[in-house]
């Protein structure tokens, strides 16, 4: 009788340690995928830069080497754009419309055709293979759907039902580890991918913010993109940056995504009888662009241009024509269809921008180049928090807060009248309403989820 009392203890024990393993499994996998997120985004980051040192290098060979870039450049536009489409479809472009689209879809199926382990790596392999071709790209767009791709595969792997938190939780965790930005990567999650934003997905974003940020850290240290800048506002020039920094920042924003959004439409419609050979061909055709762009240049627009924004931070001026070098640049690189994203760029881009009304002012260049970034980046994107946000946590710069917030609206504000619909929310209907066609042609359900 003792023994059988012993044997059904047993058994009671096992069953409440069983059902604590189910309890808990799903949330073990979610904490591994959400350090996996910060592991795989500081490697991405590593061979990032890796990738544009070796195509400066390469373009610093005495002699011709300057024009290499006129061979090299367009091989490797079309290289991406044809991998992209026959290995790798859904990686185009900067991977955030498509975890905005995913995040609309209600069948898994139609997710993770835009969400996978697979593309993942297709979209961290062709965006460093676009930066070592001289693509003015950059990778933090490319890691939230990284992001979200490895969320999505933990969500399958748990059995956990929360597809779209979890999506929201690990591009907030891709945007955070990027960039070292943990609050930019909860308002990003806020403000930008979930519009319709549920608040119980707090905690899931929260937490795989914190997970993904201390694998970044333990990994690269605790850093500040941009360094650490301390320039304010003195005097009535300086805060006359204010209104102007935020009208053309927010202007050039509006007429990038404005004039992204018809030319890519008009581009797929041109490329609809052959899409395969007419999007290689218009990819080589822009790497050619790109090249010309950054021979001309001096080298200046290849990559994220990171040093050039970084010196306007630091005082020194770029070239008064750097950003609108840089601007055409980045919009060839977005409209050709290889992976890449726009946000390192953009930054590069309001950098530029206010160097050179800086310079025209008279006013601090520093100064200038943040308020130019905040207003041309809220202009894009749409986003004024995230601008905000994102803008101070990379500088450090807490003496110019109400400025940068200021010009961040101005831009936001003055880019809603002059484009009415969000870049990247208007690239997800692309994906949309390719999901609902695919899911018509069999036969079945093809409303996209609210």
């Amino acid at each position: 009788m003792q023994n059988f009392y012993r044997r059904s203890k047993l058994v009671r024990r096992s069953r409440v340690l069983w059902g604590s393993f189910r309890l808990w499994r799903p949330r073990l996998v979610f904490w591994t995928g959400a350090l996996a997120i910060g592991v795989i985004s500081v490697v991405f980051a590593r061979m990032a830069d890796q990738a544009q040192v070796a195509f400066l290098s390469m373009t610093e060979v005495g002699g011709y080497g300057f024009l290499l870039p006129l061979l090299v450049t367009p091989i490797g536009f079309a290289l991406c754009a044809w991998l992209s489409i026959t290995l790798f479809p859904n990686s185009q472009g900067s991977g955030i419309p498509q975890a905005i689209a995913a995040r609309h879809l209600n069948h898994d199926e139609d997710r993770f055709r835009l969400l996978s382990l697979r593309l993942a790596f297709g979209k961290i392999l062709l965006t460093v293979v676009g930066l070592l071709s001289g693509a003015s790209i950059g990778r933090e767009g490319p890691t939230v759907q990284v992001g979200a791709s490895f969320m999505l595969a933990a969500a399958r792997i748990g059995g956990m039902a929360q597809a779209r938190g979890l999506i929201l939780a690990g591009s907030a965790a891709g945007i955070a580890a990027a960039f070292n930005t943990p609050l930019a990567g909860i308002v990003f999650a806020i403000e930008e991918m979930g519009r319709a934003y549920e608040s119980r997905a707090n905690g899931i974003v929260l937490t795989a913010v914190i997970l993904s940020g201390l694998a970044s850290l333990a990994l690269a240290g605790s850093y500040q993109y941009f360094g650490s800048t301390s320039a304010a506002p003195l005097v009535w020039r300086d805060w006359a940056l204010v209104p102007v920094c935020g009208v053309v920042g927010g202007a050039l924003g509006a007429g990038f995504s404005g004039l992204a959004l018809h030319l890519g439409l008009r581009l797929r419609r041109w490329a609809q009888p052959a899409p395969l050979q007419r999007m290689v061909a218009f990819a080589a055709l822009c790497g050619l662009g790109v090249a010309m762009i950054g021979v001309i240049s001096g080298g200046t627009t290849f990559g994220t241009s990171y040093e050039q924004a970084r010196g306007a931070l630091e005082g020194d001026a770029t070239p008064l024509l750097f950003f609108a070098e840089k601007l055409v640049a980045s919009f060839l690189s977005m409209l050709s269809g290889i992976p890449g994203g726009i946000f390192a760029p953009s930054l590069s881009i309001g950098a530029g921008l206010g160097s050179s009304i800086g310079q025209m002012m008279g006013t601090s260049i520093a100064l200038a180049a943040v308020l130019g970034m905040a207003g041309y980046f809220a202009g894009v994107v749409q986003a004024p928090m995230t601008a905000f946000v994102i803008i101070l946590e990379m500088t450090g710069n807490h003496g110019a807060v109400i400025p940068i917030m200021a010009v961040s609206m101005i831009g936001y504000v003055t880019s809603r009248i002059l484009s009415r619909e969000p870049l990247y929310h208007g690239l997800s209907r692309n994906f949309i309403a390719a999901a609902i066609r695919a899911r018509r042609a069999k036969g079945t359900d093809a409303e996209p989820g609210a």
